[in-house]
């Protein structure tokens, strides 16, 4: 299984990159909100700054945990031990559930994102992206990326998830986090029907709503069932009419590349009085 980890390993980054090429040039040629009609600079500025920010976040699972992961993926199959282990399951039945798992997992993980104060902090700078596009997708603070990858370890310890199978998600879940954060739309007949599996263009764009009750909506990223089992699922009836971003942070220093990393320690207007999620 080690070396199926390494294949998916390979195969991960320049396909994940070759999406996101693709994206940014489904938005150039068929933009779904016109933020940077004739403000090509500015929509350049913008994606490389999403991209920094992102890119700490994006090594430091490789570089901090994947030791770790490794190490509590490989005890827990030579022991047996782990809820998928201890089950007399099939090898596809052991990965079909492990991806259910991280993709239930990952959309707790972000509910409480928008529900505890602390956690908020770090998930606003995601929010405050008032011209979503595809490099969204990439934009998380380095704090909570941390908890995050954190939280992985006694996961995988408890449940018995391998390496190559944390792979495919991940790997599967970016693909699908670029396309729904992607400044574009699929037409309300195909949207419908990709959303009956994974989270879409149209649905996604509610959750960035500036409006608290969209905002805390939507929680999944992968599967779209979470939302729609936990009721959680929400649509606008017109996308185009939706105001993306936090009103707390438009301000030009919450733009800027150290403003955005500052914003885990500002202390905005109280949610109530924003119409934000604590």
């Amino acid at each position: 299984m080690d070396t199926f980890f390494v294949i998916i390993s390979d195969l991960g980054t320049p396909l994940t990159i070759s999406w996101l090429v693709f994206l940014l040039a489904w938005e150039s040629a068929a933009p779904f909100f016109s933020f940077f009609r004739q403000r090509g600079k500015e929509r350049l500025v913008h994606a490389v700054r999403n991209l920094l920010v992102g890119a700490p976040g994006a090594l430091l699972p490789a570089l901090g945990f994947i030791g770790l992961l490794a190490a509590v993926a490989a005890w827990t199959e030579k022991h047996a031990f782990g809820v998928l282990n201890v089950l007399p399951l099939p090898a596809w039945a052991h990965a079909a559930a492990a991806l259910l798992i991280l993709d239930v997992f990952t959309y707790f993980w972000h509910r409480a994102n928008h529900r505890v104060p602390f956690l908020w902090r770090f998930h606003r700078v995601h929010h405050a992206d008032e011209w979503m596009d595809a490099t969204t997708a990439t934009r998380f603070h380095l704090g909570e990326i941390f908890m995050s990858s954190v939280l992985r370890v006694p996961l995988l310890f408890l449940t018995g998830i391998q390496l190559w199978e944390l792979a495919i998600f991940e790997t599967a879940m970016l693909l699908v986090v670029q396309f729904h954060h992607a400044n574009i739309g699929v037409g309300a007949r195909l949207d419908r029907l990709l959303r009956i599996f994974i989270v879409t263009p149209a649905m996604h764009k509610v959750h960035h709503s500036r409006l608290r009750p969209e905002t805390d909506s939507n929680f999944t990223a992968f599967l779209s069932l979470w939302d729609r089992v936990f009721r959680t699922f929400r649509l606008r009836d017109d996308p185009r009419t939706i105001q993306l971003g936090l009103d707390e942070f438009d301000a030009p220093e919450h733009r800027t590349l150290a403003g955005i990393y500052k914003i885990p320690l500002a202390n905005p207007p109280s949610p109530a009085a924003t119409g934000q999620p604590r």
